[in-house]
């Protein structure tokens, strides 16, 4: 927790920090990704049995909203949860399958700890499900995956230890396939509490 601070503020000098540690999957995992990963699932949890999706106002004027019970959304969120720490632990192996290519060649374990601290962004943004319009989770979905691209393009060059060019490459093929795998996780969740909101 203690780089969150660092990686919005000053994101180059923290990632040379983050890069001098060493710091195993287990650790990163225990004091970053388990924490971090449960603010979209405790906020969507809250914003989802007490507030309800708002999809705008009816003919009558009246808010429409769909509230998920929450004995459904308890299974909802855990699922959610997991799917969110595996992709973690996915885009840490996109970075390690790009990674063979250059000489460095970083560990799996390093490349999933890069991308632990990449998705501190998205992480945060999962704060607007506290109360869950639709274009207010689309923006700040939007904003965290532009910063965490941004984190991506400033951390991989020195994390792989290759120039601009190459890494502006690499981050690139890292950001096209991380979208495929957000697009499948934002998918995955919106069946997931769609389903929790048929069961209401």
């Amino acid at each position: 927790m203690n780089h969150v601070w660092g990686l919005l503020t000053h994101p180059n000098r923290e990632w040379q920090e983050i890069s001098s540690e060493n710091e195993t999957v287990s650790h990163l995992y225990g004091h970053h990704v388990l924490i971090l990963a449960a603010v979209p699932v405790v906020c969507s949890f809250i914003g989802t049995t007490l507030v309800g999706w708002h999809f705008g106002t009816s003919e009558t004027g009246l808010a429409e909203r769909v509230q998920v019970a929450p004995s459904t959304a308890v299974l909802l969120a855990i699922i959610f949860y997991a799917l969110i720490l595996a992709a973690v632990w996915l885009m840490g192996n996109v970075v390690h399958w790009l990674a063979r290519r250059y000489p460095s060649r970083p560990s799996l374990n390093r490349c999933v700890v890069f991308a632990g601290y990449m998705a501190t962004p998205m992480f945060l943004s999962g704060i607007v499900a506290l109360y869950p319009i639709v274009w207010l989770c689309l923006l700040a979905g939007i904003i965290g995956l532009c910063y965490t691209a941004y984190l991506l393009f400033a951390g991989l060059p020195s994390f792989l230890g290759i120039d601009r060019g190459e890494g502006l490459r690499a981050s690139s093929a890292a950001l096209a396939i991380g979208i495929l795998v957000l697009e499948a996780l934002l998918a995955l969740t919106v069946l997931l509490w769609s389903y929790g909101a048929s069961l209401v």
